[in-house]
């Protein structure tokens, strides 16, 4: 990965594009899965994302692995889709994008009241 592609992303968009290829080749199941888990993770992505590529591949690896041996969906990811995906992006209290900007606003809030005060 070159200066170039990291700046612009166009590394991120390759990489997407072929996991995108990936999940296609997936039974229809499997699919509506790859979806959801995606809808789940993306909350926990920094901002460009580029954090959860090794989790993405893996869970993707895991789907195209329960495929080749004919696992149902279920089997593989249980009934709750989301806390699997809690799970992988660091477990219960894992900070989403939403923390971390809640988090910062706070900051700068209380650094301008402090100037206002005094």
């Amino acid at each position: 990965m070159n200066f170039w592609e990291t700046i612009t992303g166009s590394d991120l968009t390759r990489e997407w594009t072929r996991f995108e290829a990936r999940a296609q080749a997936l039974p229809g199941d499997y699919q509506a899965a790859w979806e959801q888990i995606k809808v789940h993770l993306f909350p926990y992505s920094d901002f460009t994302g580029r954090n959860l590529m090794p989790i993405v591949d893996g869970a993707l690896g895991l789907l195209e692995e329960a495929a080749s041996e004919d696992q149902s969906i279920h089997d593989v990811l249980g009934d709750d889709l989301e806390g699997f995906c809690v799970a992988l992006a660091g477990g219960e209290g894992a900070r989403s994008y939403r923390d971390r900007w809640r988090e910062q606003l706070n900051r700068n809030v209380a650094r301008r009241l402090s100037q206002l005060g005094g």
